[in-house]
């Protein structure tokens, strides 16, 4: 996935970029929920398997790395705390869709609510959790490395290839 944004090589624009993929995909999944081709519904199914697997890495990432190391240097930690209920509820709907059936008719259903949930989460990530970790004294520049190393091992883990 690429990561070259005109914002500064930092963390927050790794994590950015990873929203704005994970957007596209939702946008070729709505295109798909709209075709009658026969090919469409593995075509959905390997894109819901696809979105699962970039929200999973980006939330772990954000969980092991990001989140912590922005407690530590921002006194309101209120939006860090709703942002990983955030997550507990978006991977709640992560299990549903992979273990759901892409021809049960409450799917497409869970992808589309899965999409809107992360859209207001990076809404407030960009408008808010991201402006703070920038004014913070973090060095965001040397987090995106370690973001960027760990996303490569658990992209490694979660889809069986070898490092």
């Amino acid at each position: 996935m690429p990561t070259k944004t005109s914002r500064a090589a930092d963390a927050c624009s790794l994590l950015d970029a990873d929203h704005r993929s994970v957007k596209k995909m939702f946008k070729e999944y709505e295109a798909l929920m709209e075709s009658k081709a026969k090919s469409a519904t593995q075509k959905k199914r390997d894109l819901a398997n696809q979105i699962c697997l970039e929200l999973s890495v980006h939330a772990q990432i954000e969980e092991e790395i990001f989140y912590p190391a922005l407690r530590g240097a921002i006194k309101e930690t209120d939006l860090l705390n709703e942002a990983e209920v955030e997550h507990g509820t978006a991977k709640d709907l992560i299990s549903q869709i992979e273990t759901g059936d892409v021809d049960d008719e409450m799917f497409d259903a869970k992808v589309t609510v899965l999409g809107e949930y992360i859209d207001h989460h990076v809404k407030e990530e960009r408008t808010e959790i991201f402006v703070k970790a920038r004014a913070s004294k973090l060095d965001l520049v040397g987090m995106r490395a370690q973001l960027e190393a760990r996303k490569e091992e658990l992209l490694a883990e979660m889809t069986g290839a070898t490092a």
